[in-house]
């Protein structure tokens, strides 16, 4: 029997809300969002027809409580809930609960979630098991939540000695992100790619297969940049990708739309996962296919059946996700106003944001999905990078840049890249590269029509002078007030043109234009981030030696039993724990000592640079007493050098970030 569809909750926020919103638009269905209190002015909840508050703001309270959104879908007339990605859309018991109110569920079945939740249950089904016992001829070997995604719950292990440890971090981790501290342990292999299958199913027993996606730039497990078809496939592989993501999707009976994971190596296709929902990348498919996916997943629902074959594929299209973090500093991510966000016309723009919004602490730093379609590859690749390194994005730290030089990676561009592409090129990525002349742009506009003290002289005016911190670095400039304008101090460089947003600077015979946009200290300078410095900056704030400053905004979810003022405390240490964007982040001693001072505490909410604690470090065990000065050396008094450049990293000397929440898909 068919049902048609006249209002859709969506179990969800951000971008994906948004995108559903859209195509239920273009079908006539009325929208219902939901929003938890730190989401009250959040775009998803603007767009929708409707929307119910989820109170308060950590997802568990929130988006993760499927009896208030079974709740809200029943108070507000919704017939039907689409869950998105992330949160409850791979939830069997969330499935049943909507089933059981009456409502129409936008995805497969209970059953189908629930045999495909689980890795270690997915695999037995197509035959795969996993490694019960390892060796060293194993090695090395990954250790995987069974439950879940998005690198959480994931361990590489190098080393036999090490295994329980990571088997008793990895199930901790599953736990606290899943609710299932399930793991396993299989085969970890390097230098392949990671390639997967959207798979389309009706009621009706069709079951359609459309393409592939390569989505092997990954950081931390978690993709950055994917692109549809997969490229470079030989024609025999194809065919074995897809007949096995048959194979998994009727091992199941699947309806709905879902994806199908491997990586490949050595030739072979090794199967990781299916997906029992849409995927963030789904957009590279709908381009190449001209399909509309979301739209597709409820027509199935309502009880249509999918024509026969799927339509033809045309082109190549790649999509790069824009995030709120840093690459450079560990992939942080970065909290703030968001001023603007624009794209040049010709690729697609998926967004939970508005310019004015904020970028808080609580979700997935995510900011946009940008997807260009073109004839081929090489032009999609063209075409994308340009319009990232054309946009405007005011506001936090992104990785914008690294994305753009991502693409025009010759790894990338050749098809020669594998998942271990950022562990080799993230500091050549990363290396900064601003426009020497935007520090004297942004002073320029900052100075025109400003009054000048006292009237005009025949002496020359004396050089003024700016200062801006850019790239972490701090740059002075100087310019001067002439009778016809603005001039820079020095003969290497002609102003064009200057007013408070535009500058147009020549140097080396070649003209250059600057747009210029300020918000309070910030300024940014086409594509370039400053932040102005007083005149006369005060005293620099001092630390004492050993001081552990917050490195983003975050929450303290956690501090180490027992510790307290006057404790010693090993380097490397974890001694708390910030929670942020959906990802905890261990806070280690950096060396060994006492700790002198404790400032956090749990529940306390921290800006990045609070003072968190302080550890003094113990004095070296060869330094000298006045009285030994003189004395003749003692071989045990001497430390050998030590070459950090060729140490193996320690996985407890550095803050670690980790995914908390199951949020959104990876």
């Amino acid at each position: 029997m068919r049902n048609t569809i006249q209002t859709l909750l969506v179990a969800n926020r951000g971008e994906i809300a948004c995108r559903i919103f859209g195509t239920c638009r273009e079908l006539g269905i009325r929208t219902v969002a939901v929003h938890s209190d730190a989401d009250a002015n959040a775009l998803h909840a603007r767009v929708a027809d409707a929307a119910v508050r989820l109170p308060g703001d950590a997802p568990a309270a929130t988006y993760l409580r499927g009896d208030l959104i079974v709740k809200a879908a029943l108070e507000s007339g919704a017939d039907a809930v689409h869950p998105g990605y992330g949160f409850l859309s791979e939830n069997a018991g969330f499935a049943r609960a909507v089933l059981d109110a009456g409502l129409t569920w936008i995805g497969p079945a209970p059953d189908a979630i629930e045999a495909m939740a689980s890795k270690t249950r997915a695999k037995r089904l197509l035959g795969i098991e996993p490694l019960q016992k390892v060796t060293e001829d194993d090695l090395p070997v990954l250790v995987k939540a069974a439950a879940g995604g998005g690198g959480r719950g994931m361990r590489v292990v190098r080393r036999l000695e090490d295994l329980d440890a990571h088997l008793a971090a990895a199930r901790a981790e599953a736990a606290s992100a899943f609710g299932d501290a399930e793991v396993f342990v299989e085969p970890y292999l390097e230098g392949g790619r990671h390639v997967e299958v959207q798979v389309l199913a009706d009621t009706h027993g069709t079951v359609w297969t459309l393409g592939t996606r390569d989505c092997s730039l990954q950081r931390r497990h978690q993709k950055v940049i994917e692109e549809a078809p997969a490229p470079a496939l030989p024609d025999a592989l194809t065919r074995d990708l897809r007949e096995l993501a048959v194979r998994a999707a009727r091992a199941v009976d699947y309806t709905g739309a879902g994806t199908v994971e491997f990586l490949v190596a050595d030739g072979r296709a090794h199967f990781l996962e299916m997906n029992t929902r849409l995927q963030v990348e789904h957009p590279v498919t709908e381009a190449v296919f001209g399909i509309d996916l979301v739209a597709l997943q409820i027509r199935i629902a309502e009880g249509h059946a999918l024509p026969a074959d799927p339509p033809r594929a045309r082109g190549h299209a790649i999509e790069a996700r824009l995030y709120a973090e840093d690459p450079a500093h560990d992939w942080a991510p970065q909290t703030g106003t968001l001023h603007r966000l624009s794209v040049p016309g010709g690729v697609r723009l998926d967004t939970g944001c508005a310019d004015g919004d904020t970028i808080g602490v609580h979700y997935d730093p995510m900011l946009a999905k940008v997807v260009a379609h073109a004839p081929t590859r090489a032009e999609a690749v063209r075409a994308l990078a340009g319009a990232l390194e054309r946009a405007t994005v005011h506001g936090p730290v992104t990785n914008r840049d690294l994305l753009v030089r991502s693409l025009r990676h010759e790894e990338f561009t050749g098809v020669r890249m594998d998942t271990g592409f950022y562990d080799r090129h993230l500091a050549a990525l990363t290396a900064p590269a601003h426009d020497p002349y935007a520090p004297l742009a942004a002073a320029l506009a900052d100075a025109h029509g400003r009054s000048r003290f006292g009237g005009w002289r025949n002496l020359p005016s004396r050089p003024q002078t700016k200062r801006y911190l850019m790239g972490g670095e701090e740059h002075e400039v100087r310019y001067r007030h002439t009778r016809t304008g603005l001039a820079a101090d020095t003969d290497d460089v002609r102003v064009v043109h200057a007013d408070a947003h535009l500058v147009v600077l020549e140097a080396g015979g070649v003209r250059r234009r600057y747009e210029v946009a300020r918000y309070g200290e910030q300024v940014h300078v086409n594509n370039t981030a400053l932040t102005a410095l007083p005149r006369f900056p005060d005293p620099a704030v001092q630390h004492a030696p050993g001081s552990l400053l917050a490195p983003m905004p975050g929450t303290v979810v956690r501090i180490a039993d027992g510790l307290r003022a006057g404790a010693a405390v090993q380097a490397g240490r974890p001694l708390l724990w910030l929670e942020a964007m959906k990802m905890e982040h261990t806070i280690s001693a950096p060396a060994t000592g006492t700790l002198s001072a404790l400032h956090a505490a749990v529940g306390h909410q921290v800006e990045v640079g609070t003072l968190l604690a302080v550890v003094e470090p113990r004095e070296e065990a060869g330094a000298q007493t006045r009285e030994e000065a003189h004395a003749e050396p003692r071989e045990d008094a001497r430390t050998e050098p030590r070459d950090e450049a060729q140490a193996e990293p320690r996985e407890d000397a550095r803050p670690e970030p980790r995914d908390k929440a199951p949020q959104e898909d990876r």
